[in-house]
């Protein structure tokens, strides 16, 4: 038995490197990068913006926008519904285009598995 499978009952044994050189698989790797990469660029550029406007700009952070509000606190409180909105609109992005492809590569294991 090689590190790259492991033997599974009567089935064949799985190599789990082949699984993952396969094209089904680097589709699903190329997708999930697709989304995360950019969204993860977007994120810290905003939230390097809103660092060094808060240290570099004070008096702009300290402007305020309604009674006691100002833009630092909208900023930060943005950074808030931020990390939910990239949140949601992952698990979005990986019901629609994530998954699928995953279950099937799923399925796939799963019959090779039970031999058939």
């Amino acid at each position: 038995m090689t590190d790259n499978a492991t033997d599974v009952g009567s089935g064949e044994a799985i190599d789990y490197i082949e699984v993952e050189n396969s094209e089904k698989f680097r589709g699903l790797k190329r997708k999930h990068r697709s989304f995360v990469f950019p969204m993860a660029l977007v994120f810290l550029v905003w939230y390097f913006v809103y660092v060094g406007l808060a240290g570099w700009a004070p008096d702009f952070m300290a402007q305020r926008v309604w009674g006691d509000i100002t833009v630092g606190l909208l900023f930060g409180f943005g950074q808030f519904v931020t990390t939910f909105v990239i949140t949601m609109a992952y698990v979005s992005f990986a019901n629609r285009r994530l998954d699928p492809d995953a279950s099937d590569i799923r399925a796939e294991l799963e019959k090779q598995e039970a031999g058939a």
